[in-house]
């Protein structure tokens, strides 16, 4: 099928290097030429895992090409997938949708024939209806339907999760729209990849729905690994414990500084939003939000009291700079919120991301940025782990303890296992898992008797 994706950032790149693997004949449109002259040299603006071969093998076989001749590759289009952002808008948190509008109106002139409309972009609900009034508005004579098909891509999975999907959702009412999209996903069938057929606002809900419960189930373990610290219990276990219940699932049960990224924020923001003009508020979502907003300073503060309760003038060594691993995404990265806190604190702060750092020099001032783990925990007061890339697995411990000034390890992620550090000589405070907080009230529980 011939397919044009309007937008070449992370969602449309990767969608339409995929499509492009399945046989589709797959052109992508940005307005960006400067990015579109770097795609044509093999230059992947964004860090994913095999994206840049898949792209590369794709543009040489002939089936993948970047231009920025929108009405061409529209006119031809059996399929014209809406892939642009909608960050959240400033001021009111809303989704910010006037990328989408923008192009509806773009596309409308050159629509030929029949052709699918099918909205990748996460939207709220309704969007799909107004792109419809748009294009319809625009051209009267255009022969289309207006889909919605988000996307479920993990950042570092991307493109095992577009090629094994848990399923495919596809928003539409209309016969023929059904059958083109079908059509476009039948090379996943043998993957045995269900294409779930819903109404068009039903698939925009779904989709703001799944981030949230996932946003909402990372913040429920955060909670109980604070419980962990107060009563002496491992939230490593209470996780594995809880998910092992089917029901339940382990997945999303990883305690932490909180969620970040370019989807869960924004997503169960514009949800709440979304849940408040239609007089049905999303209590649970709300204090979501709220909670995940406050811990990433609370992180700070459980550097701050590991240290002793201060410290101005102390160097605290920072890993893992991304908002998670195997991506250079910034975008609300919980390190932000630390790095900043640890600094209105005192702290002079060196930081070390694998991959992340070319981003991060644009995002955050006045930290010394490193060349690996070892040269970031040097002269450390403190070495605070906040995303668990794996090259920070497996550390040299005994290096570590020589080389800092003061042999002591935050580990917002739970990587090591704590009698290993300690047996190494090293302070270890991880999250959920009995330290300060329990030790701090057994000491007053002891005072008190």
């Amino acid at each position: 099928m011939r397919i044009t994706i309007i937008g070449a950032g992370y969602v449309g790149l990767v969608s339409g290097a995929c499509f492009a693997d399945f046989g589709h004949q797959v052109t992508c449109i940005d307005k960006d030429k400067a990015k579109l002259e770097s795609l044509a040299r093999g230059e992947i603006p964004i860090y994913e895992p095999g994206l840049e071969a898949l792209v590369e093998g794709n543009v040489a076989q002939g089936r993948l090409s970047f231009s920025d001749d929108l009405g061409a590759a529209v006119a031809v289009a059996d399929v014209v997938f809406i892939a642009v952002g909608t960050p959240s808008r400033r001021g009111d948190g809303y989704a910010d949708l006037s990328y989408v509008y923008d192009v509806a109106r773009l596309i409308a002139p050159a629509l030929s024939d029949f052709t699918v409309v099918a909205t990748k972009s996460t939207v709220p609900v309704g969007t799909g209806d107004e792109v419809e009034r748009i294009i319809a508005e625009e051209n009267r004579d255009a022969d289309f339907a207006v889909v919605s098909n988000p996307e479920f891509l993990r950042e570092g999975s991307a493109i095992e999760d577009f090629r094994r999907p848990d399923r495919i959702v596809v928003g539409s009412d209309d016969d023929e729209a059904r059958r083109v999209m079908d059509e476009v996903y039948r090379p996943l069938y043998l993957n045995a990849a269900p294409v779930f057929f819903v109404t068009r606002r039903t698939a925009e809900l779904t989709k703001y729905a799944s981030n949230a419960f996932l946003a909402m189930k990372i913040t429920f373990i955060n909670e109980m690994a604070d419980l962990c610290e107060r009563v002496g219990a491992d939230v490593q276990d209470v996780a594995r414990g809880m998910g092992m219940d089917k029901r339940i699932g382990a997945k999303f049960l990883h305690a932490g500084p909180g969620y970040g990224g370019s989807c869960f924020p924004k997503d169960s923001l514009a949800l709440m939003k979304t849940a408040q003009d239609a007089d049905s508020p999303v209590r649970l979502i709300e204090t979501t939000i709220a909670i995940n907003d406050q811990r990433k300073r609370a992180m700070a503060r459980k550097v701050i009291r590991t240290c002793g309760g201060a410290i101005r003038g102390k160097t605290i060594g920072v890993l893992g700079l991304t908002f998670k691993p195997n991506t250079d995404d910034m975008r609300e990265a919980p390190s932000l919120v630390i790095i900043q806190a640890l600094k209105d604190a005192g702290a002079k702060i060196q930081a070390y991301d694998p991959i992340g750092m070319d981003q991060a020099r644009h995002i955050i001032e006045d930290v010394a940025f490193c060349d690996d783990p070892y040269a970031t925990a040097k002269d450390a007061h403190a070495l605070v782990i906040v995303t668990e890339w794996n090259a920070f697995r497996s550390l040299d411990l005994d290096r570590l303890k020589r080389d800092m000034a003061s042999p002591v390890i935050v580990d917002l992620r739970n990587i090591y296992e704590p009698d290993q550090v300690r047996n190494a000589g090293l302070v270890y405070e991880s999250v959920g898992q009995g330290g300060e907080m329990y030790n701090v009230g057994i000491n007053k529980l002891s005072a008190a008797e």
